[in-house]
Formats: C-alpha cells, sequence, structure tokens
C-alpha cells in the first residue's frame, strides 16, 4: 500500500469514526428527548488565519496566568517581609510586600480565568439544546445511555480541538499548575519560610519560639515596661505614678541596647506576643490567696498579656469597679483579683501574668517571660 492509500485510509477512519461518533451523538440526544437546534463547529476549516489568532490569544492570556503564579510563589519566598522603620534602607521593599503579592496573585487568576473565557467562547462547540427533564426512579443509566454519553464527551473534545491542539492542553495545564504552585506556597508557607531564623541580625540566642517573647531578657540585659505614647521612635518608661489607681496603661518591652535605633523600637511594637497592660488597682481591691501570683507583681502594679487566651484579639476593656478586663470580640471576661482568670465567655485560660519589679532608678522591670504562652492554645500547649 503507498503513502497516499495509506493516508487516505487513515483518513476514511478518522471520518467514520466521526460519523459514527456524530450518530451516537443524535442518538442519545432523541432518546433522552434532546432536541439539538445548534451544534456547530467553530473552526470547521482547521488552520485558518483567525483561529491562529484566537489560538495565540488563549496561549497569551494562559501564559501570563502562569507567570503569576510563580511570580507570586517567588514574591512570597523571596522578597524582604521583615519590617524596616520609615527612612530606614528596605522600607518600600517591606511597604510593597504586601501589595506585590496581591499583584501576582491578581495576575494569576487573571490570566487563567480570561484565556479559558476565551478558550470556551472560541473553540467549544456552539450548541443550543433543549431536553426534557425524566426521573429514572433512582435506576442508573443503562449502557445505552453510558455509550451516547461517552461519545458526547468525546465529540465535544475533538470539536474543540483538545486532541489536535494539544498546545492548549499543555498551557493551560502548565498555567494552573504555576497558579495552584503560588496558592500552595502562600498556604503552606509556615512549613517553607521560617520566621525564627536564626543567622539574621539581631536574632536571639537560643531562637524564639511559641513558648517565648520579646520580654525574655538577652544575655542578662534588663526588660523595661515601655509606655505606648502612639509614637515609635518616642520611649517612656513605666514607673509608680505613671498609671492613676484603678487604671491601666499599655507598655511594650525597651532595652537600653535599643535605645537611638528606629528599627529595634518599631520591632517591639510591632511583634505580636509583646503588648502587655499594666495596671494599678485600687488599694480596697482584695486578691485571692496565690502567694505565687502576687509576688509577680509590685504593690498594687500588676501586667498580663494584653492577648485574649481565646482567638489573640486584643484585651483592652477595663471595667475598674469589678476589676474585670473584657474582650471585645467574643466577650471573655478575665477577673484581675483572681489574677488573670476567666470567669465568662469561651476563654479557659487565664492571661499570662507578666513579673514586675522596681529597679534603685525607679523603674518598672520584667523579672522574666509571662507566666505561661501567649495567646490562644497550640498542639504543644497543656490545657
Amino acid at each position: 500500500m503507498t503513502g497516499d492509500e495509506e493516508g487516505y485510509s487513515a483518513k476514511d477512519a478518522r471520518e467514520r469514526a466521526h460519523a459514527t461518533r456524530q450518530r451516537l451523538v443524535e442518538q442519545g440526544a432523541a432518546a433522552d428527548d434532546v432536541e439539538l437546534r445548534r451544534y456547530q463547529d467553530p473552526w470547521p476549516v482547521a488552520g485558518t488565519r483567525a483561529e491562529r489568532r484566537a489560538r495565540r490569544r488563549v496561549l497569551a492570556w494562559w501564559t501570563l496566568g502562569g507567570v503569576g503564579g510563580l511570580a507570586l510563589a517567588g514574591i512570597f519566598l523571596f522578597w524582604p517581609w521583615r519590617y524596616v522603620a520609615p527612612g530606614q534602607d528596605g522600607h518600600l521593599a517591606y511597604v510593597l510586600y504586601t501589595p506585590m503579592l496581591g499583584l501576582a496573585f491578581g495576575v494569576a487568576v487573571l490570566g487563567f480565568t480570561v484565556g479559558m473565557v476565551l478558550y470556551t467562547r472560541r473553540f467549544l462547540p456552539a450548541e443550543v439544546a433543549v431536553q426534557q427533564r425524566h426521573d429514572l426512579e433512582g435506576k442508573g443509566s443503562d449502557a445505552f445511555d453510558k455509550e451516547t454519553l461517552t461519545a458526547t464527551v468525546s465529540g465535544a473534545t475533538e470539536r474543540a480541538g483538545l486532541r489536535r491542539r494539544s498546545v492548549f492542553a499543555r498551557v493551560a495545564g502548565a498555567s494552573v499548575a504555576a497558579l495552584g504552585s503560588g496558592v500552595g506556597v502562600a498556604v503552606l508557607g509556615g512549613f517553607v519560610k521560617d520566621p525564627w531564623q536564626e543567622d539574621r541580625p539581631g536574632a536571639p540566642d537560643p531562637p524564639d519560639t511559641l513558648w517565648h517573647t520579646g520580654w525574655r531578657s538577652r544575655d542578662g540585659e534588663k526588660v523595661y515596661l515601655r509606655i505606648d505614647t502612639g509614637d515609635p521612635g518616642d520611649v517612656v518608661l513605666a514607673r509608680p505614678g505613671s498609671v492613676a489607681a484603678g487604671g491601666m496603661a499599655a507598655v511594650f518591652p525597651f532595652r537600653e541596647s535599643e535605645r537611638g535605633h528606629p528599627e529595634l523600637l518599631a520591632e517591639a511594637l510591632h511583634r505580636a506576643d509583646d503588648p502587655a497592660t499594666l495596671f494599678r488597682l485600687r488599694p480596697e481591691v482584695t486578691l485571692e490567696d496565690r502567694p505565687d501570683r502576687r509576688a509577680m507583681g509590685h504593690g498594687d502594679y500588676y501586667a498580663y498579656s494584653r492577648i485574649c487566651t481565646h482567638l489573640g484579639c486584643p484585651v483592652s476593656l477595663f471595667e475598674d469597679q469589678a476589676s474585670r478586663l473584657l474582650c471585645p470580640c467574643h466577650q471573655s471576661q478575665f477577673d484581675l483579683r483572681d489574677f488573670g482568670r476567666p470567669v465568662f465567655g469561651p476563654a479557659v485560660r487565664a492571661l499570662p501574668q507578666l513579673p514586675i519589679d522596681l529597679d534603685d532608678d525607679g523603674y518598672f522591670f520584667a523579672t522574666g517571660d509571662f507566666s505561661d504562652p501567649v495567646g490562644p492554645g497550640f498542639w504543644e500547649l497543656k490545657p
């Protein structure tokens, strides 16, 4: 058999398969009371100039989506993300970190979505069908229904050009894979990016964990209670008289080695587990008999974590007459007369207490880290 004869034979086989599949599609439609009013191949003549233009547009959008997905993963992994104070080198890159993540994600989703819309409109068969609904009374499809469904799907695939235009499937798959990798890296970033990296400048030794906060002393340096004034560069240390009886003040850790370093001063204010509240109870307030906890305060002054042990909201509402703290998110209440024990709401753990004392110069300082891990429970924290 000559090459031409083999070519005609293959062509005839494809035409016969197409005719058989088309007949099954029509029979399946008729059996289901479906009237095919229109079932047209969008490109009956393959390889036209218009088809190539449409294909390039679809591929361009899917390629753009793939680039956006890879950019999302790259930005998450390699873009500078640690806080840099205004005026310092690298502050602009830090400010752009989140917008760049959003831009890359938007480009990835936009590219894939627009490409899919264009592909659907320009390459899927134009079909208009009307079907009468049937109740099969719980019975499964018979062999004829399965054959006609297979033929319908296969025919749609053939008409859409997925076999003839395999580059569509490859580029679409690559775009979806890139988008999925970017989203996956962002979701699983906590397992990829180490927030407790030991080799970064100023990293504590041993490295931070969920068990420690910025109140832990480093190399024996004293950690003072710094009152938050709203100015990251303003250093106001707490001392007796800074808080009126029945009042409170938000405090953050401060070390003398940080004075004059805006980035270190700002970092203490931005660290999530650092916020604490210094309370001055009224003299008539009677505390529970717990000598271990009473010794962690100084006179009428006591300090507690500002982070709710339920879901991490800021515990910032103080009812002076009842000596209770209220979390505004889910209404958990903590009794300061019993050293932060929860008495209402979903919280089940007491607020971690910060041990404080007064130095020779009359300033409050932390004698250690919080009594318990800060914030909501986690897998290693015993109830």
